[in-house]
């Protein structure tokens, strides 16, 4: 797999991962930190395996990873590990509640962005060997605009983007949204209002995005539904569970549920970079982008 120079084979490395299924790869972002993007990746996931997918989180916050910590998980390696070629992507997947699997992430590691061949040939060797069997892969990015962000959201083929109710967190989306489609040319986002009181609010709080976004970008912001306030969400991250598994019955849980059935249905459009290995590709072209790979 490695060349004389030490360089990974990438296309035979992609050409190995094609199955007959295919994966939904799903961004989801936020344009600042404190709006619960990482809740709605593991309840997001939580309520998809429920429907009976094949679902793995990539916690891809190579900052500040806390899905593990989330569900009170303690992984003994993380993604850091991997790329170091210190273990195998099966040494790293955790398990999570309803079946989810986890690659956990670490506080303090390089950027994706610079990332070398055999470090990327790590990444890529190590997902080979999980692509073919996934329904969904979720990637819970890091919050804000960073090269990391850009790296992984450019890569997955729907990108949700995670608001709540503040002048900030519009005013960051916003900025998000804008520089993705200026210099990646991603035109179509869906909007999560997150920990809004009503769906009128959530409504109010995507026409208030949507105002800015109509009138200076040329994208399409597609309404995804909401997450409404409860306060069992916050009762289930103190006791470091999913509120979809430890409160069937709340408001928010129902809410993950619906968006669950919604995400699905996106499936059905059988976009063509929706297969897993163009995930990895998208990454390594990415990084090809960004101008040289330093080992």
């Amino acid at each position: 797999m490695f060349k004389s120079n030490g360089s990974y084979d990438q296309a035979e490395g992609l050409r190995r991962m094609t199955r007959a299924k295919t994966t939904q790869v799903l961004a989801i972002t936020s344009g600042k930190g404190g709006v619960g993007k990482t809740s709605v990746s593991v309840n997001l996931g939580v309520a998809i395996s429920r429907c009976g997918k094949s679902v793995m989180i990539m916690d891809a916050d190579l900052g500040l990873a806390n899905v593990d910590i989330l569900l009170g998980l303690q992984p003994r390696f993380n993604l850091s590990h991997v790329i170091e070629q210190k273990c195998k992507i099966r040494d790293v997947i955790v398990q999570g509640p309803a079946g989810i699997r986890i690659v956990p992430g670490s506080s303090g590691i390089m950027k994706m962005a610079s990332l070398g061949p055999v470090q990327q040939a790590a990444l890529i060797n190590a997902f080979n060997d999980v692509g073919g069997d996934l329904d969904v892969l979720l990637v819970d990015t890091s919050a804000g605009i960073s090269e990391s962000v850009f790296a992984f959201v450019r890569a997955c083929q729907e990108v949700v983007v995670v608001v709540c109710d503040e002048p900030a967190s519009i005013t960051d989306s916003y900025a998000l949204i804008k520089v993705l489609s200026r210099d990646y040319e991603i035109s179509r986002f869906h909007i999560l209002p997150n920990m809004v009181p009503s769906v009128q609010k959530g409504r109010e709080l995507f026409t208030k995005l949507t105002r800015v976004t109509d009138r200076y970008l040329d994208v399409v912001l597609d309404f995804m539904g909401v997450i409404p306030e409860d306060h069992y969400v916050r009762k289930a991250i103190q006791e470091q569970q999913s509120v979809v598994e430890r409160f069937p019955g709340s408001r928010s849980a129902m809410a993950f549920r619906r968006l669950a059935k919604e995400t699905d249905c996106w499936q059905q459009t059988n976009r063509p970079n929706g297969h897993f290995q163009f995930f990895l590709d998208r990454l390594i072209r990415t990084d090809a982008d960004n101008g040289g790979l330093n080992e």
